[in-house]
């Protein structure tokens, strides 16, 4: 991974303040903190919801990304505080690729609660093998299987998950729409997520974060890179477009998956799948990754 100079005065930054706090801990109870009757220091970054660490790591992020080919769409959410970060490219329309799948449930299980359809032993097997592996004939079948009569039954609801700037894309498939020819931003996905996390039904929400945090080998990168003391879960989505490779992911990281993290990115022809997987995993580890304690 190559960080430009500044990105690396900024990772520099960051462990110099780590260890400013770590030297001061002792002389308070409450790290952080100053002692009663003694004026505290000036602040030292924005008060932005997110603390000086992550935003440094953010600053260093910006800074990777300008070197990495294609565009980048990055949103990070704090899901305690309520803080949202979002670069520049956030608002892009990508293809999603396989990261809708992931609303794919979402849209499943809502219906089958509702009891506007009945999921069978089959479709929760094609479930996981979508979350799991990314299965694309899994998906294939739950789409042609409960889409509807005019095909827009997931499209109809995907805007209630938070999916509300996706755009089916027409001329691709016979099949209109089809899951494997959308555009989303990562915005989207960002919702997407944090609907899963705050607005499923307890057992769902504990099914699919089962099921990000247990991906096969095809899915260990993007979000994955936070490293195992993040406890990470993600859903990857990476396909070659008309207009060149796009490599997303999305998913959450830290004790009760408390920070949502979304990367895509478009290549634009500059570069591919090889290049992609490095940049958004890059990206995961860069803003979390030593972040938690072991």
């Amino acid at each position: 991974m190559r960080l430009s100079v500044r990105a690396r005065r900024v990772v520099a930054f960051v462990a110099a303040a780590l260890l400013a706090v770590g030297g001061c801990a002792s002389g308070s109870s409450v790290p952080g903190l100053a002692r009663q009757g003694t004026p505290g220091p000036e602040p030292a970054c924005a008060d932005s919801g997110f603390d000086c660490e992550l935003q440094g790591r953010f600053e260093a992020v910006r800074d990777y990304l300008e070197d990495r080919p294609g565009t980048s769409g990055v949103v990070v959410r704090d899901l305690r505080t309520g803080a949202e970060w979002h670069n520049e490219h956030a608002r892009d329309l990508t293809w999603t690729a396989s990261t809708i799948k992931l609303a794919m449930v979402v849209d499943l299980f809502t219906r089958n609660r509702s009891g506007e359809i009945t999921l069978s032993t089959e479709d929760r097997t094609l479930i996981h093998a979508m979350l799991h592996s990314s299965d694309d004939r899994a998906a294939d079948t739950l789409w042609y299987r409960y889409a509807g009569r005019d095909h827009q039954e997931f499209n109809d609801n995907f805007p209630d998950y938070g999916l509300t700037s996706l755009v089916p894309q027409k001329g691709f498939s016979d099949y209109f729409p089809y899951w494997g020819f959308q555009k989303c931003t990562a915005e989207d996905l960002d919702r997407l997520m944090t609907f899963v996390l705050t607005e499923l039904p307890g057992d769902e929400r504990d099914l699919i974060v089962a099921e990000m945090r247990s991906v096969g080998a095809e899915q260990q990168w993007g979000v994955w890179g936070a490293g195992p003391d993040a406890r990470p879960g993600t859903k990857d989505g990476w396909s070659e477009e008309v207009d060149g490779w796009v490599m997303n992911t999305v998913g959450f990281v830290g004790p009760g998956e408390r920070y949502t993290l979304t990367v895509m990115n478009a290549l634009h022809g500059e570069a591919g799948y090889t290049a992609g997987r490095a940049t958004v995993t890059a990206v995961a580890r860069l803003l979390f990754a030593g972040y938690f304690p072991a």
